[in-house]
């Protein structure tokens, strides 16, 4: 694509976003325009001091809206249009609000009202909503998917049968499933902190299936690493986001465990990413947990 590593760690994260996204080729230039401006803002100090560090303030409006005037403007253009930079179209206007719009809502953020037509927020999915989603999990068991495709899968089959907290997910490991997959331990910690208990959940035809294909998968993956026991890990090289003094930071090969942030960006971007997901899916995991956790009291009482 021609784009540089930038030196703000926001647009280093922005570039691991806009990567994991799988946008086709035209949303893609666009979001890759915006990239550009959002570069171009922070080398000249117009944005606040908090955005050059981190990818959620330079997409909190504090920062977006003094971008998007400085954009509309024309000052953020790299070429001259009749020997000026005049202001950009109101065409390009309603692309840079849609694409503002898309990489807060992977990031888990409600839309801005900076103008056009806004992604409204999804209430906690319904039990129909729920047996879809199931239904669009086992379509995908009965193809070819790609890993993410199958962590994801596997992930979201856990989370129906289970209803656990994100921060439980990520800590379950290999040796907390029963045999064949037929169960799977969690141990569960209250929201608040206090002493939380663990239990073994019986998983559903569909999660036997789905972590068998992961364990395939994950079998791979950890061979390059540590060989680590946690369940979900990590698919591709990536780095620790933290920056020496020499502005060097640690590489993680794939098979590392996968962390929460990780784990919950997943999430929001394979909901983007693959078909029916955006549709079934609400846009915040823990709506999802408490929906699944709705059902599964339904089906005891």
């Amino acid at each position: 694509r021609g784009v540089q590593t930038s030196k703000f760690p926001s647009v280093q994260a922005l570039d691991q976003l806009l990567d994991g996204l799988g946008a086709g080729a035209a949303r893609r230039r666009q979001l890759d325009m915006m990239r550009g401006e959002l570069q171009r803002a922070l080398e000249r100090g117009a944005l606040p001091v908090p955005a050059r560090r981190s990818l959620r303030r330079l997409l909190e409006e504090e920062a977006l809206r003094p971008y998007v005037r400085i954009a509309e403007s024309g000052a953020l253009r790299i070429r001259r249009v009749g020997g000026g930079f005049p202001p950009t179209s109101e065409a390009t206007n309603e692309i840079r609000r849609k694409c503002i719009d898309l990489l807060r809502e992977a990031l888990g953020m409600p839309p801005l009202r900076l103008g056009g037509g806004e992604i409204p927020l999804q209430p906690a999915p319904e039990a129909a909503t729920l047996s879809a989603l199931a239904r669009q999990l086992d379509r995908y068991l009965g193809g070819a998917m790609s890993p993410a495709q199958t962590r994801l899968t596997a992930l979201l089959a856990v989370e129906l049968d289970t209803a656990a907290r994100s921060g439980e997910l990520v800590e379950l490991r290999t040796t907390d499933l029963g045999e064949d997959n037929g169960a799977v331990y969690v141990e569960r910690r209250p929201q608040g902190g206090g002493a939380g208990e663990g239990e073994w959940v019986e998983t559903s035809a569909l999660t036997r299936a789905a972590l068998e294909r992961w364990m395939d998968v994950r079998k791979d993956l950890v061979q390059g690493a540590h060989g680590t026991s946690k369940l979900w890990v990590s698919l591709w090289m990536n780095h620790d986001g933290v920056l020496d003094d020499q502005g060097n930071t640690v590489i993680r090969p794939p098979g590392m465990p996968l962390e929460e942030n990780g784990l919950i960006t997943s999430y929001r971007v394979g909901r983007l990413r693959y078909d029916g997901l955006r549709q079934l899916l609400p846009l915040k995991l823990e709506q999802l947990r408490r929906a699944a956790e709705a059902e599964r009291r339904r089906a005891a009482a």
